[in-house]
């Protein structure tokens, strides 16, 4: 399902900050600017609370479920009668503890696909649940993954798609508010919602569906709602908290900044640079905070298909695509498509757990711990950080190992509370008495990752050779790689 079409790569993403708004969440850009003062501004801008919240949620589920996988389709038409939706075995606590078991923090479910079938029993449609024979009309999909998700210590978000091919309302300015009570329904009725994931297909003239055209939906609105019954809730994709990342491969480029100008075409693949910034001030540009999420299908398609089960990304697709997401300054959220009987397949399970494995068996040493140098960078607390001082050119840490130890990954992490600063790094390792760099890379921001050819050292030493202002360092560690599994 191509949740962001082409059109979005156009389209700018409208901006609420909400009340009250925080200067340094938008810093104005002016065209007299210098290169010096257009990074400091950059450097200046900081996430809201809901953003760093959403960024340490890293790695969260999405579940696409609903008619189209009765129908065994990507996008519904809309036509469809109620009674095709009966998933006699549904259980969400089997979603949620497949989620939980899976290192995964967060549970975001399709509330309402493209063909306007709802999970729940809405009271402004009766293309909903409580028309299909499952429970005899009384279930509630959504009721059932909030209370599991929570119940399972996971956070809860909701995907609603703006596009409606059931309402007869589409298209029309009744639309804009049919949409908004069925927004509310949802905000109001299933306790803490985390994260809001808006669709914005059929949002343009490209668009397949003939009502598409001309369409433009009141996106002021919609933000509006949230912040008043969700205000903690981060909006994604086409809300003003997070962005799409460009792809649905779960593809993330070298260099990932979380600061941008809001002119940025939503889905820009390669955001943010200093060339990028500024040609935004010569136009008067605004920056603000505006993290990436990966979004991708652990199947090739985002519903289930039977014919899929055999084709369900390999433990080195999903652990690339995880490493590169996570550790590259993105949030990974992977779609897992409960089957018509409302059970996530065993296939996608086994999946899950084996990268889980590996994952852990990344985390389950860390060669920095007990080291000397830096303590705040070292500590395992991402709100204690070390900074270094202004102006000095190229700035060093160094670490001193417990005992030499071979190791083949570096983490690092600002202290994006404080903003995104560093542009270029190196990593040495001290190997028979000389320093040799091992590793470099452009940004960090929340968390990035290196890999490099494994070396044993008792020493290391981290230079920032380029950065907006005094670079942070939030977290700093070492680790292996765990072993490529296909099991």
């Amino acid at each position: 399902m191509n949740h962001i079409l082409k059109s979005m790569l156009i389209a700018a993403v409208l901006v609420l900050c909400g009340a009250p708004c925080r200067a340094e969440y938008f810093v104005k850009l002016e065209p007299s600017d210098t290169e010096e003062q257009v990074m400091r501004k950059a450097a200046s801008v900081t996430p809201h609370p809901r953003q760093i919240a959403w960024q340490r949620e890293e790695y969260t589920a999405f579940i696409h479920f609903g008619m189209n996988t009765m129908t065994n389709r990507e996008w519904g038409r809309g036509t469809e009668d109620p009674a095709l939706f009966n998933p006699g075995k549904l259980d969400a606590r089997q979603w949620a503890a497949v989620i939980r078991d899976a290192g995964m923090t967060q549970m975001i479910l399709t509330a309402k696909h493209h063909d306007g079938f709802c999970l729940w029993p809405s009271a402004f449609t009766e293309h909903s649940v409580k028309n299909s024979p499952w429970k005899n009309g009384g279930g509630d999909v959504v009721r059932e993954a909030a209370d599991a998700a929570r119940e399972s210590g996971l956070k809860f978000g909701l995907y609603l798609s703006p596009w409606d091919r059931n309402s007869t309302l589409f298209g029309s300015s009744e639309y804009d508010t049919y949409y908004d009570n069925q927004l509310r329904e949802l905000l109001t009725g299933y306790g803490p919602v985390h994260e809001v994931w808006m669709d914005g297909a059929c949002g343009s003239a490209m668009d397949p569906d003939p009502r598409c055209q001309g369409v433009a939906y009141d996106w002021d609105t919609i933000f509006a709602t949230v912040r008043e019954l969700q205000p903690q809730a981060a909006m994604s994709i086409y809300g003003p908290d997070v962005r799409w990342i460009g792809n649905e491969a779960g593809e993330n480029p070298d260099t990932q900044w979380s600061v941008l100008p809001v002119s940025t075409p939503a889905g820009d693949m390669v955001p943010g640079g200093r060339a990028h910034l500024m040609a935004a001030a010569k136009n008067g540009d605004t920056l603000r905070w505006y993290p990436a999420q990966a979004d991708t299908s652990i199947r090739p398609g985002w519903f289930y298909h039977p014919g899929e089960d055999y084709l369900v990304k390999t433990n080195s697709q999903l652990f690339h695509i995880w490493f590169n997401t996570v550790g590259g300054n993105a949030q990974l959220l992977l779609n897992i498509p409960p089957g018509p009987d409302g059970l996530i397949h065993k296939n996608d399970i086994k999946a899950l757990k084996s990268l889980r494995k590996r994952i852990d068996a990344i985390y389950d040493r860390n060669f920095l711990a007990g080291a000397q140098g830096e303590a705040a960078a070292i500590d395992g607390d991402q709100d204690t950080f070390w900074q270094g001082p202004e102006g000095a050119g190229e700035i060093s840490l160094e670490y001193t190992l417990p005992a030499p130890a071979a190791f083949d990954i570096a983490m690092f992490q600002e202290h994006i509370a404080s903003g995104q600063r560093i542009e270029a790094f190196a990593l040495d390792a001290e190997i028979n008495g000389r320093w040799t760099e091992i590793a470099s890379g452009t940004t960090v921001g929340y968390k990035r990752f290196v890999q490099f050819e494994p070396v044993t050292a008792s020493r290391v030493r981290i230079r920032f050779s380029q950065y907006r202002v005094a670079p942070t360092l939030a977290e700093f560690a070492l680790f292996t790689m765990a072993p490529s599994a296909e099991k």
